[in-house]
């Protein structure tokens, strides 16, 4: 139960980012391929993800992310989904998502940018900090 033609077929990015949450919601969802991660980011944060995920398989190692950044967690089981939008013009907005993972509560920030592939997440915010920072780190 990936998204497939619901991400590319998304008109706004509540749509977009609806998507992207909704399925975690299954029981036994196994979380987004966002090792594909042009259909899921910005194409400089995309690029930059794909050439460390290739990176780490070369080395035989695990990638700098080592989670899904969707939920910010390894393991998940995800109940009391909320997800919020607040446009910045016409080409950016802001999310927030907000769900109980294994009863913990969580929130991100998920900054998104319209591309011309559609809405496309520049960034995600959370407990454990900015998912662009772990490339800026490096």
């Amino acid at each position: 139960m990936f998204v497939g033609p619901a991400l590319a077929q998304q008109t706004s990015p509540q749509m977009f980012l609806e998507a992207i949450y909704k399925p975690y919601l299954a029981k036994d969802f196994p979380g987004q391929p966002y090792q594909e991660a042009s259909r899921f980011f910005v194409p400089a944060l995309a690029r930059t993800m794909t050439a460390d995920f290739a990176a780490a398989r070369r080395r035989g190692d695990v990638p700098t992310l080592n989670g899904d950044p969707f939920v910010d967690a390894q393991d998940w089981e995800i109940t009391k989904l909320a997800i919020a939008v607040v446009p910045k013009g016409t080409t950016a907005a802001t999310g927030t998502v907000t769900f109980a993972n294994l009863g913990q509560a969580k929130k991100l920030l998920i900054d998104l940018e319209q591309t011309p592939a559609g809405w496309r997440i520049a960034d995600i915010r959370g407990p454990n900090g900015a998912l662009s920072a772990l490339y800026t780190r490096r």
